[in-house]
């Protein structure tokens, strides 16, 4: 089985998934890229999967549904044309005729129903966790989205992490702020400065890669404590706390 980063827009990544001639989609927001990709490939849509429900991750259903009629899987409590199978917390798929088997974490936060799929050893989050960083709170509240990004930091370190966005040098220039003094998230930074350069992907990250340098899921942490009771002027009674202080910050950090 093979994870190909599809590019689309300014900054988003479609995941192809594919396994003998057939293929799964991760988020097409745009049906273009994934067209083209099929197309040099001569590969079969089977399924597309979708994480939430922003036009972003969802504006390619329309066209790929009318040419390939694939299976299209969704969070069951987000209105989401063009699903045809809704999913739970807990629900299990099996894909690519059989090579593919994920399992669905309800991850809310970046937005209300926003789910995760998780297949032994990679990970496909959508706009929850960035490496470096984590989604916005459109709709939900800090306590979800650290109770969602607590869920997902206890998989394996080894965990590849297929996220929606090329945002980790931002993202890393405000864990840099956070924690100046972590050696890992300068070490980090200039491996994934040095791949952007090349124009290449910085994902996959890892799950034990995001512990030691994402500020958002190192709350616990006494030195990203301090630096968000500095920058918010309050004590922050527990890890919910600091993370609720950190993202608030990040909302406006340039």
């Amino acid at each position: 089985m093979q994870i190909v980063p599809l590019s689309a827009f300014s900054d988003n990544y479609i995941w192809a998934i594919v396994a003998d001639g057939h293929c799964v989609v991760v988020d097409p927001g745009d049906a273009t890229p994934v067209e083209r990709f099929l197309a040099e490939r001569h590969l079969t849509l089977d399924a597309i999967l979708i994480t939430h429900h922003h036009g972003d991750h969802t504006g390619g259903i329309a066209a790929l549904s009318a040419r390939h009629h694939p299976k299209v899987f969704g969070p069951a409590t987000e209105a989401i044309a063009g699903l045809t199978d809704t999913l739970t917390d807990s629900a299990t798929l099996s894909l690519l005729n059989g090579a593919l088997s994920l399992s669905v974490m309800a991850v809310p936060g970046h937005t209300a129903g926003h789910i995760a799929y998780l297949s032994p050893g990679a990970l496909f989050c959508g706009d929850t966790l960035f490496s470096g960083g984590c989604g916005r709170l459109f709709e939900g509240t800090p306590a979800q989205m650290h109770a969602s990004l607590g869920r997902l930091a206890a998989l394996p370190d080894d965990t590849r992490v297929y996220c929606a966005h090329e945002y980790t040098q931002s993202n890393l220039r405000f864990a840099l702020a956070v924690e100046p003094g972590n050696p890992d998230i300068v070490a980090y930074s200039g491996q994934c400065d040095a791949l952007r350069a090349q124009a290449r992907p910085t994902i996959p990250t890892t799950i034990g890669v995001e512990r030691r340098i994402n500020p958002f899921l190192r709350c616990d942490q006494a030195d990203v404590r301090r630096m968000a009771e500095a920058v918010s002027g309050e004590t922050l009674a527990d890890a919910g706390a600091v993370f609720a202080a950190l993202r608030r910050w990040k909302n406006e950090f340039r």
